[in-house]
């Protein structure tokens, strides 16, 4: 039995007992096929390869630029064809199950510059009455303290514990934590504060600091999107670009460009554990560069 026909073989057995599907079954072959073609050329065949080999074939697709999702995928196409092959008696294991799937890189998060978090909050302070003086609030509140939308629509009344520089927030699992606030957005909270009577004369409940008529009692998240969807466009920013989590994104990624402590942001952040903070290395990264090619005597 040729080299290739094990892989007939292999596809054979899928389509028969497992009943799967021709387009299934065409992008196994294309993908056994390629990797066949790649271990031929280096000298050997896949009932020889070991795990080094399948490594090699990996990292070549790496190097080509393909995405891990994709090379992942490959790696479990190897893993079924091998696991066919050791359950056949043709060779004595399945080298793919020393391999470990490429890793799959956390998406750098979507973030506004500074000048762009300035168009949006200069362009918020040209609104006038009491729904432009919420917004306001609303826009200085979320970029301050880099709360989840969930958390800013439901902030208490009153909003601190004694301090009011402080938020009293309510996180994930009811988890209470204090984050503090700049003079921005204070200032912005006192001016709305004689503002607020109005959206609880519509009905809103008074123990909420941003209150709104409706089941909740408080202004609704999608509310507060449409908003900010309306200043966006104000503002001459692509609204797509713009939503209450790339502002909590950008107070992050701010914040540690500018000197900021790793575990002091996960704190406001509300985040339980350091590795969800860690999304934001990437600004670590280019800060500790800038600080070798300022600073080392051999940078430059």
């Amino acid at each position: 039995m040729s080299d290739r026909r094990h892989i007939e073989t292999f596809l054979e057995m899928m389509s028969a007992e497992r009943g799967a599907s021709a387009n299934t079954l065409e992008s196994y072959r294309r993908d056994l096929d390629d990797y066949a073609d790649w271990v031929e050329g280096s000298g050997t065949d896949t009932l020889s390869a070991d795990a080094a080999s399948i490594r090699g074939y990996l990292g070549m697709l790496a190097d080509q630029g393909m995405a891990a999702s994709t090379a992942a995928r490959r790696l479990s196409a190897l893993r079924q064809f091998y696991r066919f092959v050791y359950a056949e008696g043709l060779r004595p294991d399945n080298p793919a199950t020393a391999v470990d799937s490429p890793r799959r890189a956390r998406p750098i998060p979507k973030i506004l510059s500074v000048d762009e978090v300035e168009r949006l909050l200069d362009t918020a302070r040209l609104r006038q009455g009491p729904d432009g003086v919420r917004l306001q609030a609303l826009l200085e509140v979320l970029y301050a303290a880099g709360l989840r939308v969930s958390e800013l629509v439901g902030l208490p009344f009153p909003w601190n514990q004694g301090d009011p520089r402080f938020l009293l927030v309510l996180g994930k699992g009811n988890k209470e934590r204090l984050v503090p606030m700049g003079d921005h957005a204070l200032k912005a909270l006192e001016a709305y504060i004689p503002h607020r009577k109005h959206f609880l004369a519509q009905g809103g409940d008074p123990r909420r600091l941003f209150p709104s008529r409706g089941k909740a009692g408080h202004l609704t998240r999608r509310r507060f999107g449409q908003l900010l969807d309306e200043l966006a466009m104000e503002a001459g920013i692509d609204r797509a670009r713009v939503s209450p989590h790339v502002l909590r994104h950008a107070f992050a990624s701010h914040l540690l460009a500018r000197g900021a402590d790793l575990r002091a942001v996960q704190q406001m952040l509300g985040h339980a554990d350091i590795s969800t903070t860690q999304i934001y290395t990437h600004v670590l990264e280019e800060r500790m560069q800038a600080l070798v090619t300022a600073h080392h005597p051999l940078a430059r």
